[in-house]
């Protein structure tokens, strides 16, 4: 078995006394001496790439706002299939949907009206 360390807790008062009283274990004068020199003119400036990342946005990006989430029954075996292409099998299937809905006259003229209700909600 090996050794194990003691875990010491302190409050701030006493990391305080201790820090005056010369006991703590951080190296000072190591960081003072490695420490970068922040007035350097030759220094690269991060500060953008500091800011670009505080700005970047966290988790899913956002979408065009043109497609819905929906809950749609579908056959094992059709679901299957387009699952077993890979990523972007949901796309795949859209565009399969869509170009059913182009090449039937039944739909068509429905689909372009309601792209230009879209477009006109949108302007």
């Amino acid at each position: 078995m090996g050794t194990s360390k003691k875990v010491v807790s302190y409050t701030s008062e006493e990391l305080r006394a201790r820090s005056a009283a010369g006991l703590t274990l951080s190296d000072w004068e190591w960081v003072r001496t490695h420490e970068p020199d922040l007035t350097d003119p030759d220094a690269p400036d991060f500060a953008d790439e500091f800011r670009a990342e505080r700005l970047r946005r966290r988790g899913r990006p956002l979408g065009s706002g043109v497609k819905e989430a929906t809950s749609l029954r579908i056959d094992k075996d059709v679901l299957a299939a387009f699952r077993a292409t890979g990523r972007g099998w949901q796309t795949r299937m859209n565009a399969v949907l869509r170009a059913f809905i182009e090449a039937t006259p039944r739909y068509r003229g429905k689909l372009k009206a309601m792209a230009k209700s879209r477009r006109r909600v949108a302007d």
